[in-house]
């Protein structure tokens, strides 16, 4: 018998071993760990949601549509801050679809939460890869239901207007395609330990 099929004979048997007050103690530490995840998750789309909705009444209380400003103006040639509307997807593209995007955003919404849920405890990446997903698809839907646009404000003039929220979106796809692309799933690296 190979080591990996006693490894795999051994695990389970020391599961049968167990106490049930070892069972509940494990299941209490996995209940907490699960409480924790949620947290960070709900968490950093809280905070992404906030920081969004903050900076775009910031801006929109200060700028007038269109109206640029940067405190700098030797770097006003390279970036601005430029408030526009976009009723198209990030970046502006797609524009006069926003109600087909704001049913986009919803079912992007209840797709990542429906992901999370089958996250292992251990992916910590992965949970916040989806609460900057979660906070940005959020930010940038409440502006499609209150004004009927995704208000854009950040102006690199090499590149479409664009705000936190797809800000946050973008960094959670990158992460999330990072994890995916480079990382071994956990039957890999349990046989690598066993070689």
């Amino acid at each position: 018998m190979g080591a990996l099929e006693g490894a795999a004979i051994y695990q389970p048997m020391c599961r049968m071993r167990t106490t049930p007050r070892e069972r509940v103690i494990d299941s209490r530490s996995s209940l907490r760990s699960d409480r924790r995840g949620w947290a960070l998750f709900l968490g950093i789309g809280a905070l992404v949601f906030l920081v969004d909705q903050v900076s775009k009444y910031v801006i929109l209380r200060n700028l007038s549509v269109g109206e640029m400003w940067n405190p700098v103006p030797f770097f006003k040639r390279f970036v601005t801050l430029t408030p526009v509307t976009n009723t198209g997807a990030a970046f502006g593209l797609f524009q006069e679809h926003g109600t087909l995007f704001a049913i986009v955003a919803i079912l992007v919404v209840a797709a990542i939460v429906i992901f999370y849920r089958y996250l292992p405890p251990s992916e910590v990446w992965l949970r916040i890869s989806l609460g900057l997903q979660l906070g940005g698809a959020l930010g940038n839907l409440l502006d499609r239901v209150r004004l009927g646009s995704v208000v854009d404000f950040i102006d690199f003039k090499i590149w479409p207007v664009f705000n936190l929220a797809d800000t946050a979106i973008v960094s959670g796809v990158a992460i999330l395609a990072f994890f995916l692309l480079f990382s071994q799933p956990e039957d890999e690296q349990r046989s690598e330990g066993h070689s």
